[in-house]
């Protein structure tokens, strides 16, 4: 015979003080564990945000990024006069040779520096990103020493605004205008000349190039040609394919989200233990009646184990809720965040992103605590023998 559910509901509510503080350690550690979480989602989210299913991305081949890639000006010429490219309005091949260099430059908060990725790119490069829009001032002019950066990078260092200047190689480039990635991986990154910027920073080569099949059906066959042409030594695949991969920036704060998290789960156990130890000495006598009533000792232990998951999953709800408050927070005030990525070197600019799944995820570490935490307590109290009990004050 099963103890009716309320029975569980009126002795959480009746013991509110514990409850509360229980509910509330559990509801922090949930809270530690998707922060973390969310902020690895939101990088990972970036990537996947990024590039056009349409568009190829050719690199040297054995780099993995665009930033370990070279692409001399030969190679570009015989990419661009390949049979099956796009065409603009005008009749020029949707082809854009691009480099991507590093420069330091200064944070807002004025606590030191950090890297970040400008991109030459060519006028069908800006063509073949349709998600990138300009937000204010104007793009750069080639041979001007312009320069038009990420809405989101402009928020975060210093020279970034609009008028401002940005230290590059030997010289200083002005910046025009901002754009808006529309939370892609564009925006970390600020844009110029392609051939000014190769000219700027002394290279010979570009460092990638962005190029668009005239069909969707000729892209597997665009692709497989540049793979197997020796005289290249080039690979291609899809945009969208190549920034999926570039996920390792969110492995260390995943990895960090696990150590602490298991870390201070097991706090959070212990102090679902005290507390349901805590009941089990309060409600000795109780535990005794429910014997002599006829309940067995799998009922007590299932009616203890019930107790301290409605514990736990009071306090992941209120954990899951007080992270996606923080996300919808952090929304309204257009905060973003920013990491090294371990591919470029540059610092990278993310959002905090709480989803569906990882609200899922954190509901069931609750549960785990408080399975956890509430199962010693539970076979203590139904091993009581019931005499000693009764006759407990």
């Amino acid at each position: 015979m099963a103890l009716p559910l309320n029975y569980n509901i009126r002795n959480v509510l009746v013991r509110w003080r514990t409850t509360l503080f229980t509910v509330l350690g559990i509801g922090a550690v949930v809270l530690v564990f998707l922060g973390l979480r969310a902020l690895g989602r939101g990088i990972e989210a970036t990537n996947a945000n990024t590039g056009d299913s349409r568009n190829l991305l050719v690199v040297r081949k054995g780099s993995q990024a665009e930033s370990g890639s070279l692409v001399s000006r030969e190679q570009f010429r015989t990419l661009r006069d390949l049979p099956g490219i796009a065409r603009n309005a005008a009749g020029e091949p949707l082809v854009s040779a691009e480099l991507v260099m590093i420069v330091s430059a200064p944070r807002r908060d004025e606590v030191g520096e950090a890297n970040t990725l400008i991109r030459g790119v060519t006028p069908r490069g800006m063509e073949l990103r349709s998600q990138v829009a300009l937000v204010e001032g104007r793009w750069f002019r080639a041979g001007q020493r312009e320069v038009v950066v990420s809405s989101r990078l402009a928020r975060r260092f210093a020279g970034f605004e609009v008028g401002g200047t940005i230290k590059a190689g030997p010289d200083r480039l002005t910046v025009v205008g901002h754009f808006d990635g529309r939370g892609s991986a564009f925006d970390s990154e600020a844009w110029m000349d392609a051939d000014e910027s190769r000219a700027l920073f002394d290279r010979e080569q570009y460092s990638s190039v962005l190029l668009r099949p005239a069909d969707d059906s000729l892209a597997a066959g665009l692709i497989q040609r540049i793979d197997h042409d020796k005289r290249l030594a080039l690979r291609a695949e899809r945009e969208v394919d190549y920034y999926s991969k570039q996920t390792m920036t969110a492995k260390p704060i995943n990895y960090l989200a696990g150590i602490l998290g298991t870390a201070m789960s097991v706090g959070a156990v212990f102090a679902a233990m005290n507390t349901m130890y805590a009941s089990v000495g309060a409600r000795t006598r109780e535990i005794g009646t429910l014997r002599v009533l006829g309940y067995s000792r799998r009922s007590i232990v299932l009616c203890f184990l019930i107790e301290g998951v409605l514990l736990a999953l009071l306090g992941g709800i209120l954990g899951c809720a007080t992270a996606w408050g923080l996300q919808v927070e952090l929304a309204a005030f257009n905060v973003s965040f920013g990491t090294l990525d371990f591919q470029s070197f540059a610092e990278t600019v993310f959002q905090f992103r709480v989803t569906p799944d990882l609200m899922l995820l954190g509901l069931g570490f609750s549960v785990v605590i408080g399975l956890a935490g509430s199962l010693l307590p539970a076979l203590r109290a139904a091993r009581l023998p019931v005499i000693v009990a009764l006759k407990s004050l």
